[in-house]
């Protein structure tokens, strides 16, 4: 299975890409008769497809065997090029060179559109794209699947500066929670460094850690630091430091593992600061995010 497919603990991938392709076309098609050039980049694009495991399952009182299935489903890089109406440019983005190769061969068979694939680090690729165009006249949307806690502050700061570019940023609200470790003792310098990566700020450990005073079983006492902030204080902290940077970031969509155990954040931030681009993104962005809290269960 691929890595972009994010399918950890049952999370749905079918849900998430349900959501972002609804925005697509509803995006393309309002802003159509409005923009000459209508962008999809897609920073994580995994290989355009994904695969699905259907579990089988014995005979029994309920009916007969049902044999395993493995199906081939459209990915996000797929979805975003059977949109119609059509992007003007589609560019795809990964590091894994396997990646790259299924990506190619992707745009290979559809030599008729615009398609960019770019191999390496999202966060350069992503910033030099931003850098080298002059984005007026365009309006973009992107999707950051990161595998992990892959995305930069400042690639976010690169994007919100063009105020073109709509994202949608599925958050590792368990990546945030794994390495903010509950005891401050064990917080090392990686973790501290990935973290202010990711958040933008330092400031997370003061927020997040209070002083705690624990005894032994001698009696004797002593004063730590540990983590008082749950999943929930991440996910809001995350969405107030993006709603300092973007003009407009919606609340976010909790996907769940079949556990019910918090894994990701589904949010949405707009770049551009006219109250009209805000307007109709955030009409579109609102329907099609409580069109999948109707199917995902919030503790």
């Amino acid at each position: 299975m691929a890595p972009s497919d994010h399918k950890f603990g049952g999370v749905s991938t079918d849900l998430k890409l349900s959501l972002v392709g609804g925005y697509l076309g509803a995006f393309a098609k309002a802003l159509r008769p409005i923009f000459s050039q209508l962008w999809y980049i897609d920073a994580f694009a995994g290989t355009g497809e994904r695969t699905v495991v259907i579990p089988g399952r014995p005979a029994d009182m309920l009916g007969p065997e049902i044999e395993e299935k493995i199906e081939r489903r459209r990915g996000s890089a797929k979805i975003a090029i059977d949109i119609v109406p059509t992007f003007d440019r589609l560019i795809f983005m990964d590091k894994s060179p396997k990646h790259v190769a299924a990506l190619n061969d992707l745009k290979a068979g559809h030599k008729h559109r615009h398609i960019d694939v770019v191999p390496g680090d999202a966060n350069a690729a992503i910033i030099d794209l931003i850098t080298q165009h002059n984005w007026s006249g365009t309006r973009a949307v992107m999707f950051l699947d990161p595998y992990g806690m892959s995305v930069d502050w400042k690639t976010l700061e690169a994007i919100r500066g063009t105020e073109a570019i709509d994202v949608w940023y599925l958050v590792s609200l368990a990546g945030l929670f794994r390495q903010a470790t509950r005891d401050a003792e064990d917080l090392d310098d990686s973790k501290r460094a990935a973290l202010t990566r990711m958040v933008g700020t330092p400031d997370w450990e003061k927020d997040w850690y209070k002083s705690t005073t624990r005894m032994d079983l001698f009696g004797e006492t002593d004063e730590r630091f540990a983590r008082t902030a749950e999943v929930s204080d991440m996910e809001a902290y995350f969405g107030q430091r993006l709603r300092v940077l973007f003009p407009a970031v919606l609340p976010p969509l909790r996907l769940n593992d079949d556990r019910g155990i918090p894994q990701f954040a589904l949010f949405f931030a707009i770049s551009n600061p006219k109250r009209e681009a805000i307007g109709l993104a955030s009409k579109i962005a609102i329907h099609i995010l409580k069109s999948g809290s109707a199917s995902q269960v919030r503790p």
